[in-house]
């Protein structure tokens, strides 16, 4: 297996807006991730990825980019940035940025050059069409139509919000602005990009009408506009202009590509180093409607964990997570009526640590979440009002639409909202846990003082001491080849409950993980050898307490 610093790097995702406050505005800035470096080192990270922090209208917190050159002053200067570079290189630690380049801002000058001006080259930079009617039935991700209308019968596309106009990928010199771009920010000394909604760039099946998969008329843009024949063009394009170096770290957002075709996107002359698969992350939803919630079976995960991991180690390389800036807390997700009450920390931290044990087990690059390693968990949003996010009330309109009252309509905003993972970092037991001297742009969890990082970091049977020392586990030259390198395979005979596989490396040496997902003592047959991590302090090879989680090389 080819050594890459990328495939035994353990990475740590960024929500800048809800990190670290310098300034006392409430809102997260670059300041605040150099300040905090040597928690991020102590923790073990090899390497940060930042959400984006570009100049932005935020309407979807960012990911509307109005300047890719830039940096918001709510973030901070261009200085501030570089200045991170250097601390963060000084560290150890590399860093990866957030590139939105399915789309812009509609605030973006490209956009509004080509609003002002038909004949300007704008114009094509974006997709506009002249049409009496709406061009086709597409629902955008956001819910509604993919077209907005701007007047003399003229419409432009949008995968996502209104607000975010997609880019014409069909036009060479717009492909060109693109590349510069990467290249810009490769010479400012990042490390890799994380490519958000990649698989959308391609339009060709979503510019026609098809039949509505809902009572509204419309069809899914996940089904029209997704991983489009002839995206092989512009990736491998963009993969030979800009990221060729293999030093590159390249991970890409890239929903709709089926594991057979995995190859093509992370296989030796991929498009990218690796993918994040959204299987079992999205294990609790049928369907793009936060009320349809799946009822779903430990069983049920397992498969599909499984499948993905089997799936991509024979194609390429892969990037493990439990949680992002787009998904609920995988306590409550994973975990969910039995997830623990916030002033139950003994319970909290069993089942955590179970989750770690999963994550640093799993083959891949490993990334970590902002307040993962702490076990935080989904917030109590008492109204819609309270939510900041815009497809978090989208989803809440659908439900109300569907016929659900504003109680169940608000649980469904509870259960999933994108906020429960942008809720501000808790540092300390201070108010707002430390975050910021002022008012913080979204509410604080009712929980930060129990489980900030400050108190965690001076109890060594806390969860982000489990998180420091698994991720030595990971790295520990003994361990490396199998717990890094090593194929996966799923030790068949284990309880529905149990999660339990096999890392096996080059040589024959194995190292077993078992994971008890459940709260009742379930059966085990684990290999004898040396316990590398136990969130119990005893060990029986045969029996699993509950939420016990073991590794035993």
């Amino acid at each position: 297996m080819k050594r890459i610093w990328w495939k035994e790097a353990v990475g740590y995702q960024i929500y800048p807006k809800s990190f670290k406050d310098t300034n006392g505005d409430g809102i997260g800035d670059i300041k605040g991730i150099v300040e905090k470096l040597p928690y991020l080192k102590e923790l073990g990270i090899d390497f940060i990825w930042i959400c984006p922090f570009y100049p932005s209208p935020m309407k979807d917190n960012g990911y509307d980019v109005a300047d890719y050159y830039g940096i918001d002053p709510c973030f901070g200067t261009m200085e501030d940035m570089e200045f991170l570079l250097k601390k963060a290189d000084e560290s150890g630690i590399r860093v990866i940025v957030d590139m939105v380049l399915n789309h812009s801002s509609d605030q973006h000058k490209w956009f509004q050059e080509a609003l002002k001006d038909p004949n300007s080259k704008y114009r094509d930079y974006y997709m506009f069409v002249q049409s009496k009617e709406r061009p086709s039935n597409t629902r955008s991700c956001f819910g509604g139509s993919v077209w907005e209308n701007v007047g003399e019968d003229t419409w432009y596309y949008h995968t996502f919000d209104k607000s975010q106009p997609d880019l014409n990928w069909e036009n060479p010199q717009l492909r060109e602005e693109v590349y510069n771009i990467l290249n810009f920010w490769i010479e400012k000394g990042v490390s890799g990009f994380r490519f958000d909604a990649i698989t959308y760039i391609k339009k060709a099946d979503s510019l026609k009408s098809h039949e509505p998969d809902n009572t509204d008329g419309l069809i899914g843009v996940e089904k029209t506009g997704q991983n489009q024949k002839g995206i092989d063009k512009f990736l491998r394009e963009m993969n030979r202009k800009c990221l060729s170096d293999p030093e590159i770290m390249t991970v890409a957002e890239a929903p709709g590509v089926p594991y057979e075709n995995l190859a093509e996107f992370i296989g030796e002359d991929g498009y990218f180093s690796m993918v994040f698969d959204f299987s079992y992350a999205d294990i609790d939803l049928c369907g793009p409607n936060w009320y349809n919630q799946a009822p779903w079976t430990f069983g049920d995960l397992k498969k599909l964990l499984f499948r993905s991991q089997c799936s991509v180690q024979t194609q390429g390389w892969g990037a493990v997570y439990l949680e992002n800036h787009d998904q609920s807390r995988s306590l409550n997700k994973y975990f969910r009526e039995k997830a623990a009450a916030k002033d139950d920390l003994h319970l909290r931290f069993l089942q955590g640590s179970a989750l770690a044990a999963l994550l640093m087990g799993l083959r891949g690059t490993v990334f970590i979440y902002q307040g993962e390693e702490l076990g935080s968990v989904n917030g109590t949003f008492n109204s819609i009002e309270e939510y900041d996010d815009l497809n978090t009330r989208d989803q809440y309109q659908r439900a109300l639409r569907a016929g659900f009252d504003v109680a169940q309509s608000l649980k469904f905003a509870n259960d999933r909202s994108r906020d429960n993972s942008r809720m501000p970092f808790p540092w300390n037991e201070e108010e707002h846990g430390g975050f910021t001297s002022g008012t913080p742009w979204l509410k604080c969890n009712d929980d930060y003082a129990s489980i900030c990082a400050e108190k965690q970091s001076q109890d060594k049977n806390s969860l982000l001491y489990y998180y420091r020392n698994l991720i030595q586990v990971r790295k520990d030259e003994a361990n490396r080849e199998c717990l890094i390198y090593g194929e996966v395979r799923e030790i068949e005979n284990a309880v529905e409950s149990v999660i339990a596989f096999e890392r096996i490396a080059e040589n024959g040496e194995k190292i077993q993980i078992w994971i008890n997902m459940s709260d009742e003592i379930q059966k085990a047959d684990i290999i004898e050898g040396e316990l590398l991590c136990n969130n119990y302090s005893e060990f029986n090879r045969t029996s699993l307490q509950p939420y016990q989680a073991v590794m035993v090389r």
